[in-house]
């Protein structure tokens, strides 16, 4: 199998294992009622540092065994810093917007604006078939937010959210490549990401996600699991192609979102988000075309 083909594979396989990870943390229900003094979204933060947490437990041991990162350090910072934002964003989407809605808004927006970025600033290439595929992915974000399908405090952070997953793609498809192996930047990301975001969200529950991780510790072990999987995929995708095109592939994980919350979630999903999903799997077979 062909390095271009690989990569794709990967991309797709990454994009629906993301969305499994994503419904684990929204699921984590804030309960402030019960709780009385908790800060709004304790148990989702709970749930995403646990994630984050789990992932860096689990490949701290493989630092002994890889290669350290050498010229990707200043990959690997910024993309923590900015991996942090992103969580912080992510989570505010999830308290104020249905998974079904704020997932398909922040994981549309980040390829077109990847793409933005990477083919008009940093001057990558790619085909017509692939910037017609973006493309298409970016118009169905625009039917998502059309009518009421999602509100303007969600749509804000949601937008916010997909903007911080450009932003950290492009580095992350850099650092990658800086690194002395691909395994060696997948191992130190997950390690100094997982003590970043565990720190910060200590902070912003003023300690309060303690409490809510006495009932968030199996999923969010499950989740940390996953996301090694999700985004190690990822990043060994881009090891091997081209940054914009695969990060639009990733996208084809919100068909997995839609079903997860129709069938499990049980929320209403309307026709136009149905119509958006279409389009989306359409840019991607565009993005696949020769």
């Amino acid at each position: 199998m062909s390095p271009a083909a690989t990569a794709a594979l990967l991309m797709i396989g990454s994009g629906s294992v993301h969305a499994v990870v994503n419904a684990i943390v929204k699921g984590g229900k804030d309960q402030r009622a019960r709780q009385g003094d908790a800060v709004p979204g304790t148990r989702m933060m709970a749930a995403r540092a646990l994630t984050d947490g789990s992932s860096a437990a689990i490949l701290l041991p493989a630092t002994l065994f890889v290669a350290a990162p050498g010229g990707a350090w200043g990959w690997l910072a910024a993309s923590a810093a900015l991996h942090a934002l992103y969580l912080y964003a992510l989570i505010r989407a999830y308290q104020v917007a249905d998974f079904s809605a704020a997932y398909p808004v922040l994981r549309g927006t980040a390829p077109l604006v990847t793409a933005l970025v990477t083919l008009g600033w940093l001057g990558e290439s790619a085909t017509a078939h692939q910037i017609a595929g973006i493309a298409l992915i970016g118009v169905a974000m625009f039917v998502l937010v059309s009518g009421r399908h999602i509100g303007g405090g969600a749509l804000g952070w949601s937008l916010l959210t997909g903007f911080t997953i450009a932003g950290y793609t492009v580095i992350d498809a850099h650092g990658v490549r800086a690194a002395p192996a691909p395994e060696s930047y997948i191992v130190w990301l997950f390690v100094i990401m997982g003590a970043v975001v565990a720190t910060m969200f200590t902070l912003v529950s003023k300690g309060a996600l303690f409490r809510a991780a006495a009932t968030q510790w199996r999923p969010g072990a499950i989740a940390g699991a996953l996301s090694i999987v999700t985004y190690g995929m990822a990043l060994l995708a881009f090891s091997l192609g081209p940054t914009a095109p695969l990060a639009a592939l990733r996208e084809t994980g919100m068909v997995t979102a839609l079903l997860i919350s129709i069938f499990v979630m049980r929320e209403a999903v309307t026709a136009g988000r149905v119509a958006a999903i279409a389009m989306i799997l359409g840019g991607a077979a565009l993005i696949l075309a020769r």
